[in-house]
């Protein structure tokens, strides 16, 4: 799959967002993605970590791998941008 199309896909990106913090465990991650379909949670996982981007850890929590770290830091500044965004529309 091309990056761009796994990054296209409903979910990727908000996994990667919410595992910019560190660990987190399945059920966690899901409540912070605002209660997504298990099955999708699942696959997007199962996608990412195919791609490199996701890691799982020995007590069954997800993290972002290098890679994964380094496409957060080229996310931050859109949002940065984002978040000014949603300032000027108040």
């Amino acid at each position: 799959m091309a990056a761009m199309d796994l990054l296209g896909r409903r979910w990727a990106l908000r996994i990667l967002w919410e595992l910019r913090a560190g660990p987190v465990g399945a059920r966690a991650l899901q409540a912070k993605c605002d209660g997504m379909s298990s099955s999708v949670l699942y696959d997007r996982l199962r996608d990412l970590a195919a791609s490199g981007l996701v890691e799982r850890t020995g007590d069954d929590q997800y993290t972002l791998s290098d890679l994964g770290a380094e496409l957060g830091s080229a996310l931050k500044p859109l949002d940065v941008w984002a978040e000014s965004w949603a300032k000027s529309l108040q």
